[in-house]
């Protein structure tokens, strides 16, 4: 028997709150005033203008400095190296001016700076300037120190230079004493145009960049902006009631995966209004036929059209079919608990055997006069399970009664319980009619009777198997069934060993 137990998922129905399908459309007059894709282009525009910006001004400043910094270094060590090695010569007599002005005129080329060579009170010994600069014969107010504690200083050093300068202070030191001084000043506009020269590949670099970006623009604009705008058309036809409208899926990525679903969720709602229209009127239909036989019988019996020795009769007929309403009703709000997820399982452990043996027992009035048999294949003792004692048994009495319907005379049913890894296996069997292979996926919705079934039971209502199949999934189980039209169908579900 466990070899014959196959359950399978089945997909239910998705039921959709009448809330969720209000639409909303938007108000006339309007309009979006600027788009996600103009932002895109505005903050584009705005990166570059502050990456041009940016790179002109903390970028030039932050270079300039740099140089600066290099420059003045690279500048004290020179005069450092000139005032050590070969200054001091002149002050013992060694050297004569003119070669010391020889070995600056050198030193002028190579630095591109302007070499005073000083006595210790500032009066110029020689010099050798670049430009027009004319140097002093004697520096005013003459201050070693001026310079502090940094390598540098920068300006126009006392006025005698058209543009700023940097200047470096070394001293020339003979015998343990300072006899005097190398200055050197180099023009800040000689920096600023090393400066400028070094920035023009960067700015090359940024424009590069920023044309890069453009392709960046380019790709949000096909895969992004694209996609959302086709799927925010589709929201508003979706909103104005057109669920026909499909989103063309060109991608396998989030945007095609977003596209696909919506495209899945107009066609569910369209599905869930074409079934809402279709339970809409199977109700009718249901309501009415019962109704409309009420109605007769009792006007027959009103204006005298029945006798009064008739009225027995057709009393029984109208209870009937009151009857029928009553069903009809009782299933329908039970599947509304369903719908509303309102539904609180009032899980427990119980007897499985003990309920199906009462629940099988309750048909012996039906049965009897069909000379129909039910086999109880049960296992030794209590088969223990944990569910909601109400709804299983609901399940058990609707397949029961669904068996019987379609069973002939004189044949049986059989009802069996096994145990494996953990559940609980139930199967109802019959030896009637048998479901057509094409309407076994179609037996679970409500309100659908197979044409096998019309004429033969006027009770149905086309919700008992829709009640079984809910109230099984309301448990995380499963149910299946196998049918062979002409021989019969066994329905199986499963349920958690308690």
């Amino acid at each position: 028997m466990g070899n014959r137990i196959q359950i399978r998922n089945q997909i239910s129905g998705i039921t959709i709150p009448q809330s969720l399908m209000r639409t909303y459309p938007p108000q006339k007059g309007n309009h979006m005033k600027s788009t996600l894709y103009l932002k895109f282009i505005i903050l584009y525009l705005i990166f570059g203008f502050l990456s041009l910006f940016t790179t002109a001004t903390l970028g030039y400043q932050l270079m300039e400095d740099r140089l600066e910094s290099n420059t003045s270094q690279n500048m004290y060590q020179e005069a450092n190296l000139i005032s050590t090695n070969y200054l001091p010569s002149y002050f013992s007599g060694e050297t004569s001016v003119w070669s010391v002005h020889s070995q600056l005129n050198a030193m002028k080329i190579y630095l591109n700076s302007s070499l005073w060579f000083v006595e210790s009170d500032g009066t110029m010994i020689t010099f050798s300037n670049t430009g027009n600069t004319n140097a002093p014969s004697s520096i005013k107010d003459f201050n070693p120190a001026e310079i502090g504690g940094s390598q540098y200083m920068r300006g126009n050093y006392h006025g005698y230079f058209d543009e700023d300068v940097i200047t470096v202070m070394a001293p020339v030191i003979q015998g343990f004493q300072t006899k005097g001084y190398l200055l050197i000043h180099h023009p800040i506009s000689a920096i600023q145009e090393s400066c400028q020269q070094l920035m023009r590949p960067v700015y090359i670099t940024v424009c590069v960049i920023y044309l890069l970006a453009f392709l960046i623009l380019l790709g949000f604009q096909y895969f992004v902006y694209r996609p959302l705008c086709q799927i925010t058309e589709a929201a508003k036809q979706y909103a104005n009631g057109n669920l026909d409208y499909e989103i063309p899926v060109c991608t396998e990525d989030e945007m095609g995966y977003l596209s696909a679903s919506l495209n899945y969720m107009s066609s569910q709602i369209q599905d869930m209004e074409d079934y809402q229209k279709k339970i809409v009127a199977n109700v009718s239909h249901d309501f009415r036929s019962p109704l409309t036989s009420i109605k007769g019988y009792v006007e027959a019996m009103t204006d005298g059209t029945i006798p009064p020795e008739l009225h027995g009769k057709y009393l029984n007929i109208i209870l009937f079919e009151t009857e029928r309403l009553t069903d009809l009703t009782k299933d329908l709000l039970t599947l509304n608990e369903f719908d509303t997820k309102e539904l609180m399982l009032d899980k427990s452990r119980f007897d499985l055997q003990e309920m199906i043996k009462h629940t099988a027992a309750s048909f012996e009035g039906v049965c009897t006069p069909k000379h129909i048999l039910i086999k109880l294949l049960l296992l030794e003792g209590n088969v223990i399970v944990y569910a909601d004692k109400r709804k299983i048994q609901q399940v058990l009495y609707n397949l029961i009664d669904n068996a019987i319907k379609f069973s002939e005379n004189d044949s049986s049913i059989t009802i069996e319980v096994t145990e494996k890894n953990g559940k609980v296996f139930t199967s109802v069997k019959d030896s009637g009619v048998g479901i057509p292979k094409k309407d076994q996926g179609k037996i679970w919705e409500r309100f659908y009777k197979s044409d096998v079934s019309r004429g033969k039971d006027k009770r149905g209502t086309g919700l008992g198997l829709a009640i079984v199949k809910e109230a099984i999934q309301a448990h995380d189980e499963h149910i299946n069934v196998i049918s062979t039209e002409g021989v019969g169908t066994e329905f199986i579900f499963s349920l958690t060993k308690g």
